[in-house]
């Protein structure tokens, strides 16, 4: 089974110092560096005669956090969707670790993570019971305490859903996603709608994710956060991939083709301005 070869680590993990790594064992891979953890083939999806998704191909490799980049409609989601078994697939194929999607999607479940834009959660259970109860799901997981102190909810532990902030609700589903230590964990759009303090904890979750050995898979529409985020980003627009690149190669190839701007260069921005005055810490 894929969950076997999930290795122990005693808790030792400092590198993202706002955010506390998991609690008497990190749980990480041991894998072959840089191997392909998701190969996409011809991916398409049809709705009413109209292509959604049309032939879209791509790697993601194992330990990297891979970001789909395009406008409303372009078919991120609905790419997403396909690859996590949520959604059939009309055409091409996915392998997910060694597992052909469309023919082991329980399988493939059981190995993969996924926050979604909006995530539906009981109204009358607490944060921890519903972790519990997810917990039952999965012959191999993470402790409820464990995940609720990683993702900074502790003192929420016996709180409802409907009592989070934004910020914490996002959090929250990112623990719940996390329950079944994933091979690979799925984020669409987790940072929209936060404030700055919010979004900039998100991140430093994130990037805490991928050190423990999580690939990431996430879309954004906020070009700042996958640059800051992506190893590799993948742009679609009409439910076609138009390039694939690092954020640094995507930056170089445009100065190459000639594009300039005005150049202004400065050592912060306004969200720095509002983040030194308000400080980092969340409001919650």
């Amino acid at each position: 089974m894929h969950h076997k070869q999930f290795a122990f680590i005693l808790k030792s993990n400092k590198q993202v110092p706002e955010i506390p790594p998991f609690p008497g064992g990190i749980f990480c891979i041991q894998c072959e560096l840089m191997k392909n953890i998701i190969t996409v083939k011809n991916l398409t999806k049809k709705y009413s005669g109209k292509t959604t998704v049309d032939g879209v191909s791509f790697s993601v490799k194992e330990g990297e956090v891979f970001g789909i980049l395009g406008p409303n409609g372009a078919g991120k989601t609905t790419t997403l969707e396909m690859i996590e078994a949520l959604r059939p697939i009309d055409g091409g194929s996915v392998k997910l670790d060694g597992l052909d999607v469309a023919k082991d999607p329980n399988e493939v479940k059981k190995i993969i993570g996924i926050q979604l834009q909006s995530t539906a959660f009981f109204d009358k259970l607490s944060l921890r019971e519903q972790l519990e109860l997810f917990d039952g799901l999965y012959d191999e997981t993470t402790d409820p305490n464990t995940l609720l102190e990683y993702v900074q909810l502790t003192d929420k532990s016996k709180s409802y859903v409907e009592q989070l902030s934004g910020g914490q609700k996002q959090r929250f589903s990112i623990a719940a996603a996390l329950v079944n230590k994933p091979r690979v964990l799925f984020l669409d759009e987790p940072t929209t709608g936060l404030d700055p303090q919010a979004r900039r904890n998100l991140w430093d979750l994130i990037t805490n994710i991928k050190k423990q050995g999580i690939t990431v898979v996430l879309t954004t529409h906020y070009m700042d956060e996958a640059e800051l985020l992506c190893d590799r980003i993948a742009i679609m627009d009409n439910g076609k991939i138009i390039t694939i690149d690092t954020p640094k190669n995507l930056i170089k190839a445009l100065i190459k083709r000639g594009f300039t701007k005005p150049q202004v260069v400065e050592q912060a921005n306004l969200e720095d301005v509002f983040i030194d005055l308000t400080g980092k810490d969340l409001r919650e």
